[in-house]
């Protein structure tokens, strides 16, 4: 005798599943995979800088043992009461915005360049980004023994002179060799910012009858404000810190000619031993640079928002 199964019963497509159990997904469990690589940012930036600013209440010298004691802020009265250190302050300032300018004007002009099409664009593009890849030590050593060598350099060979250009334009020849490292950079950037053009506003412009200044000015320029911006803030903030082309080639000499605020704090640390100073210079180092690229980040959001609204 056969058996008659009953029918399975199927949902109506209209049902609806029941919705998931809320408070199960926090926001703290999203985040908790982080937690890891948080901390360890903060044991490798933040410790060394909680330290570096306790040292810089202390008055401390390795080379006299028991002298360690708490000044309150008599380093910092005393560090802008160096007359070395704002020497070196000056000469970062110099650097910083010569370099920037420099790189950031080149690197416009080999960005344009690249930006249109020719026989071996692809070897002459990796050929200008080569200078960046180079280690700076390296390219600080390049520099002093093959260009301003006074007897075999190939300035030497070039103007047939026997400047010292190392002793007689130091702060000069530091600036060429990173507007030298930190022009590829700046070109990348500005290309960047090139190749997102919207081809069809250049095509209107064309037909229109406007010419490449005017289409330059005009469309390109603003367009690439931003990416300026950007190519500006982060080239200031590599290049305030340049330590390996002044140690390298001038030893921030002669004298004090081309000492910068970080090699002045080599020196005032691993020479002088003084770590209270040196540690306060490092905080009022810090404490700039961070009142500098906060205006500038705040300059940079607004210009963003503002075309963004305007989009």
């Amino acid at each position: 005798m056969s058996t008659i199964s009953a029918p399975a019963r199927t949902e109506p497509a209209h049902a609806k599943k029941a919705p998931p159990k809320r408070g199960t997904d926090t926001p703290f469990k999203r985040r908790l995979p982080l937690l890891p690589a948080l901390l360890f940012v903060v044991a490798v930036t933040q410790l060394p800088f909680v330290l570096t600013v306790f040292y810089s209440f202390q008055s401390w010298n390795l080379v006299r043992p028991g002298s360690r004691h708490f000044v309150g802020l008599q380093n910092y009265i005393d560090v802008f009461a160096d007359s070395t250190f704002l020497g070196a302050l000056l000469n970062t300032v110099v650097l910083t915005v010569v370099c920037v300018f420099f790189s950031l004007l080149l690197g416009l002009g080999l960005a344009i360049l690249l930006d249109r099409k020719f026989l071996g664009r692809g070897v002459v593009r990796t050929l200008l980004i080569t200078p960046f890849l180079i280690l700076p030590a390296a390219g600080a050593l390049l520099w002093k023994t093959t260009m301003f060598d006074p007897t075999y350099g190939l300035l030497h060979f070039v103007f047939g002179t026997d400047v010292d250009w190392l002793s007689e334009f130091p702060l000069a020849a530091v600036i060429a060799q990173v507007v030298w490292q930190w022009t590829p950079f700046m070109m990348l950037l500005i290309l960047a910012g090139l190749q997102s053009q919207p081809k069809d506003v250049l095509e209107a412009a064309s037909v229109d009858g406007a010419g490449r200044w005017r289409t330059f000015t005009a469309i390109t320029l603003p367009h690439l404000s931003r990416f300026l911006q950007l190519a500006t803030l982060l080239g200031a903030i590599y290049i305030v810190n340049s330590f390996d082309a002044i140690f390298l080639m001038t030893q921030g000499g002669p004298g004090t000619a081309s000492t910068n605020l970080p090699f002045y704090i080599y020196q005032r640390a691993f020479q002088g031993f003084d770590i209270g100073q040196s540690s306060a210079m490092g905080v009022i180092v810090v404490i700039l640079t961070m009142i500098v690229a906060t205006f500038a980040l705040r300059l940079m959001f607004r210009t963003f928002s503002v075309q963004g609204g305007a989009k």
